[in-house]
């Protein structure tokens, strides 16, 4: 089945996703899964795999993007954050890809609608995470959480084919006292690789096709995104985050419960 004779379509409502994501500093795959799948009719491995060609590509916009905000340089001087994340990350990455393509189509339902209301809950209570700039441990202890944190981030990222931004800025915050601004480009850097190696696995099997069919359809809702992300970021803090986070909390969660039921 073939989704490229909507383009129209598919822009708009990857500019829609990418608003959300951007009005909360994020790329949206979060909200582009339940779309994929509810709306334009993917099968779930199908739908992450969309999701994560999608995501690699607004990523890779977005490190350039943020780049004004905080530079290459800044995001090189906390090299060993980014290793010490990574270590767990891509291993998590790969592992969950190939449970994913070894899950039966209502077990894998089950798990995206779970982890949808899992990323619901951070965030409402762990996104608008203040860090006090002091990490919660250090030396080997916080090297061994780090790893830890990347290995659960890596599964979830492979299993939504989402970013992981949701998980890994309360993570850098919190573990390693980053600001808010340097978490954002951080998790875009251990972002970026992470899915490359989760998209690699995918790429083993034969749902992958799917994305040479529906070339023009990803290209097109990734631009949207990539749009929407824009604009997102511009209206960033015109909305409070009290009414916000709720709401789309509320998004997330209704989308978990119509997947559970399309198991």
């Amino acid at each position: 089945m073939t989704h490229d004779v909507r383009p129209a379509m598919a822009f708009g409502w990857g500019a829609i996703i990418g608003t959300l994501g951007g009005l909360i500093g994020l790329g949206g795959a979060e909200f582009r899964l339940p779309v994929l799948i509810g709306l334009f009719r993917f099968a779930a491995l199908e739908a992450i795999i969309l999701n994560k060609a999608m995501s690699l590509v607004v990523v890779a916009s977005a490190l350039p993007f943020r780049a004004g905000t905080v530079s290459f340089g800044a995001i090189a001087d906390h090299w060993s954050i980014i290793v010490n994340l990574l270590a767990g990350s891509l291993l998590g990455a790969w592992l969950g890809a190939g449970w994913a393509t070894r899950m039966e189509s209502p077990s894998l339902y089950r798990v995206i609608a779970l982890l949808l209301v899992g990323i619901a809950a951070v965030l409402l209570f762990g996104h608008d995470t203040h860090g006090s700039g002091i990490p919660l441990m250090s030396g080997v202890v916080q090297a061994i959480a780090g790893i830890t944190a990347g290995l659960v981030i890596g599964v979830v990222a492979s299993l939504l084919g989402v970013a992981g931004g949701e998980l890994l800025i309360p993570t850098l915050i919190l573990l390693f006292g980053a600001d808010i601004k340097l978490a954002g480009s951080l998790s875009l850097a251990v972002s970026l690789p992470t899915m490359i190696v989760g998209f690699t696995r995918y790429s083993r099997d034969d749902s992958f096709a799917v994305l040479g069919r529906n070339r023009r359809f990803v290209l097109v809702m990734a631009a949207g995104s990539i749009a929407g992300s824009f604009v997102g970021g511009k209206l960033l803090g015109i909305v409070p985050s009290t009414i916000l986070l709720p709401a789309l909390a509320a998004i997330l969660l209704v989308s978990a419960a119509r997947i559970w039921r399309h198991s």
